[in-house]
């Protein structure tokens, strides 16, 4: 054990997690303590309805936003005692983003998009080409290298989109709704991705209030009202 109480083994714990947005006179209460942890190379679902409150899980798990109140650890380092340049730092290299809108550049090539974040963390030339080819190989996109977005089809860009999240070898994946902007057959490709990228080590959290999605993962932590309101393992 270390002195902050977590182990080697756990990239993230959260205690007595909570979240209130003052909106003119009025406070709204998002979270209200939530404890969990997550243990290297777990595959979890936050499951909710729409005001769960999970979409704000996720923010303060990706160091987006801060809690009210609680304590959060990303491998280990307690993130309300980081600055804001080391919340970047470790937004950028610990942590891969996979959104529903997938937030390409339209007029830059897929492998420019794959590229930037290395771009961005000032990585040399040669290792950014090395890591982008690796990620799109990870992906099987490495065909489709000098498409723009517009010329993917839905289920390419979100690919495109996680080859981007993984490009810096995060720690962990976030996923928000990482499905719900495809049809079936297309969600059904980007969830075995996932399984992949999960057997090759990969820690994944997906955000979700799609059944059939939270399906796919080890672990299903359900949130109602801002709490945890069950968690179940499959």
């Amino acid at each position: 054990m270390t002195r902050n109480g977590t182990t080697d083994n756990v990239v993230i714990r959260a205690e007595n997690l909570s979240k209130t947005y003052q909106l003119g006179k009025q406070e709204v209460r998002a979270l209200c303590q939530v404890t969990f942890t997550i243990p290297r190379n777990e595959f979890v679902a936050i499951m909710g309805p729409s005001g769960s409150g999970k979409s704000t899980l996720l923010n303060l798990l990706g160091c987006l936003d801060t809690p009210t109140a609680g304590q959060y650890y990303l491998n280990g380092k307690l993130a309300s005692a980081m600055t804001e340049n080391e919340l970047a730092d470790i937004r950028n290299r610990e942590i891969g983003f996979i959104f529903q809108v997938f937030n390409l550049l339209p007029r830059a090539t897929t492998f420019r998009n794959v590229e930037l974040p290395l771009i961005y963390s000032g990585t040399r030339k040669k290792e950014r080409e090395e890591r982008t080819w690796r990620a799109l190989e990870m992906v099987d996109m490495k065909g489709r290298q000098n498409h723009r977005p517009p010329e993917l089809s839905g289920g390419e860009r979100q690919r495109v989109a996680i080859a981007r999240a993984l490009v810096n070898q995060p720690s962990i994946l976030l996923a928000d709704e990482p499905t719900g902007n495809l049809d079936s057959k297309t969600g059904r490709e980007i969830l075995n991705l996932f399984h992949k990228l999960h057997d090759q080590g990969n820690t994944i959290i997906v955000v979700t209030h799609d059944q059939d999605v939270a399906g796919q993962a080890q672990r299903i932590i359900h949130i109602k009202d801002g709490e945890i309101e069950k968690e179940e393992r499959r």
